[in-house]
């Protein structure tokens, strides 16, 4: 027993010794290959999300975003949509650095290091009003430009425009062209036309204007006299003559003061604008335009309804809606708008 209990030990022995040098050779072997297919599989690649954003914090459509890298790849540009966002797929892991830039702002940059197959979702990057862009000094018209376009993006509940509105204390004044352009692009929204129909359609249903008829061809007609007074009020009122007599067509939120100041201040701006040199005056602009858009309704209203008694009337009910409209502008309306930031909240005294 005792023999084979030292043979065995024996055994056990060479057994190890043996197995100890295969073992080294394996792993000296398995090692080169083991990190051969490591560098072999590549790295997951990720995205990088981000929105571009104005110092008011609404968002930057159209701003030109730039993506490079530490090492040789290409660069990646695209530009933000609608909601200011942008987006890089397939980005290979690693160092990257980004570049915004858009008209009228300063260029930002940003860095950062993505990670295999991460989903980088980067800060918010607001944009400064710049005194240069990268070709051209900022002009007091571009920068009314700039404010006419942030205020087309202004809209109720999402989908109702508010572009005759400013909550900037110190606005620049506008030139023709965006006063024009403001006109127009109200003129031709979706929504304008949608609200001028359920007022041809309240219209027959109660009866007004009986000379356009009923059914259908009635409805037509009411439709075509309810847009028509639209369009020459706002093309008149809020363009033309305010280019004419260097007026403001624009509602200048208030937002300080009490409540009844605040109304007494809304109502009166139905009949009170700001010049172009920055002065309240009367709003011979909206007064007249309001007339002379109801002297152009006497050729396509019913003969029995035209008359001075058809110009006063609309141009009452103009001045009447406008000061409602202000009324909800004051108190209401900001609430309903979304997009809009709290940093030109004016200043209360």
């Amino acid at each position: 027993m005792g023999v084979m209990k030292k043979l065995g030990h024996g055994k056990c022995r060479g057994q190890i010794f043996w197995s100890v040098p295969l073992c080294i050779v394996v792993l000296l072997c398995g090692f080169p290959a083991l990190a051969q297919a490591q560098q072999a599989a590549p790295a997951s690649p990720g995205s990088i999300i981000g929105t571009v954003l104005d110092q008011k914090g609404a968002a930057i459509a159209g701003a030109h975003v730039k993506l490079t890298r530490g090492d040789t790849s290409a660069a990646q540009e695209v530009v933000t949509g609608t909601d200011g966002q942008f987006s890089f797929a397939g980005v290979a892991p690693g160092p990257f650095h980004i570049e915004i830039s858009a008209a009228g702002f300063t260029t930002q940059t940003s860095s950062g290091e993505l990670h295999a197959g991460e989903s980088y979702v980067a800060p918010p990057v607001q944009l400064a009003i710049a005194a240069y862009n990268d070709k051209m000094l900022v002009t007091p018209e571009s920068l009314a430009e700039a404010q006419v376009k942030e205020e087309e993006k202004q809209r109720v509940l999402g989908f109702v425009p508010n572009f005759y509105v400013t909550y900037e204390q110190d606005a620049v004044p506008l030139y023709p062209k965006q006063k024009f352009e403001l006109a127009l692009h109200y003129m031709i929204d979706p929504i304008t036309f949608g609200l001028v129909g359920a007022t041809a359609g309240l219209e027959q249903l109660d009866g007004q204007y009986n000379g356009f008829g009923t059914g259908a061809e009635g409805y037509g007609k009411r439709y075509g006299a309810a847009y028509a007074d639209t369009a020459t009020s706002t093309l008149i009122g809020s363009a033309i003559l305010p280019s004419v007599w260097k007026q403001d067509p624009r509602y200048f939120y208030k937002g300080t003061g009490s409540s009844g100041s605040r109304l007494r201040y809304a109502i009166s701006r139905a009949v009170i604008c700001k010049g172009d040199d920055g002065r309240w005056q009367l709003n011979y602009s909206y007064i007249v335009g309001d007339l002379a858009s109801g002297g152009i309704s006497n050729l396509y209203y019913p003969k029995n309804d035209r008359g001075a008694g058809l110009v006063f009337e609309n141009a009452a009910i103009g001045v009447a809606a406008s000061a409602a409209e202000n009324i909800l502008q004051e108190f209401v309306v900001r609430k309903l708008t979304p997009g809009l930031s709290h940093n030109n909240d004016p200043v209360r005294q």
